[in-house]
């Protein structure tokens, strides 16, 4: 993953489901479900993460993560399994 990729703190809830939907799953383990919200399109990850007392460095780390296993697997290559 590319630090173009890098999902970061400043970084809204709307443009990291939009870039990586599988996040979601993260967002709700850490009892975030900001995605709902009309205010996901322009909060940042971290003022979410401080308004539900999330520690957002650790967040950031886990949604990377997700981000990144994502990135390695392109859903537009075809699989080669016959």
């Amino acid at each position: 993953m590319t630090e173009d990729n890098k999902i970061t703190k400043d970084m809204t809830f709307g443009e990291v489901l939009g870039k990586y939907p599988q996040t979601v799953k993260t967002f709700f383990e850490y009892g975030m479900h900001c995605f709902g919200c009309h205010i996901a399109v322009s909060e940042t990850i971290e003022q979410g993460a401080s308004a539900h007392g999330v520690a957002v460095d650790q967040l950031i780390e886990d949604l990377n993560k997700i981000a990144s296993s994502a990135a390695e697997v392109d859903p537009q290559k075809p699989s080669k399994t016959k």
